[in-house]
């Protein structure tokens, strides 16, 4: 695909492209629809103030993956900050605990095991199976290793076996 030299223009032809598949791994990483289209939408918008280090489309499409995952992560940081600080002070109007349970058993089985990973394998395992991204790939998204990637995605893997037989 060629990318047209207008911003505007460029933005336009890669949104149309790329932001259901980027909404959809945004949703694996944040879990919310609303907050994976934030997620997504704040990619988008920084693809537009660098449109002009923007040489090729998949060079668009790496940037906005990139994107998507660090901000998924910033959101999650900030979620769990938000959470973390309403549940130092007692909440009445909390739901009982065997609700939340319920809530939860209503996920499919794998999806509640890829919540319970460390991030970067969680991060890891939807970049590989959702994304289809390959290792290079992922390491070049997420800045690290190949070797990591393989080990993140081996660690995750069992883990999420592991849960899927009932082990702890």
């Amino acid at each position: 695909m060629d990318l047209p030299a207008d911003r505007t223009a460029g933005v336009v032809v890669v949104f149309e492209v790329h932001y259901a598949h980027l909404v959809r791994l945004a949703r694996h990483l944040v879990d919310d629809q609303a907050d994976a289209e934030d997620v997504v939408m704040d990619a988008f918008a920084g693809l537009t103030r660098h449109w002009n280090h923007v040489r090729r489309a998949e060079d668009a499409f790496f940037y906005l993956r990139a994107s998507v995952v660090n901000g998924s992560r910033s959101r999650l940081r900030r979620l769990r900050v938000a959470r973390d600080s309403r549940h130092t002070q007692h909440d009445p109007d909390a739901a009982p605990a065997e609700q939340v349970a319920m809530v939860h058993l209503e996920h499919e089985a794998v999806v509640l095991a890829l919540r319970t990973l460390p991030r970067r394998q969680r991060e890891v395992l939807v970049l590989r199976y959702y994304d289809r991204a390959t290792e290079a790939e992922i390491a070049a998204t997420l800045g690290i290793g190949v070797g990591s990637v393989k080990t993140h995605a081996s660690r995750g893997l069992r883990a999420v076996a592991d849960r899927l037989e009932g082990s702890p």
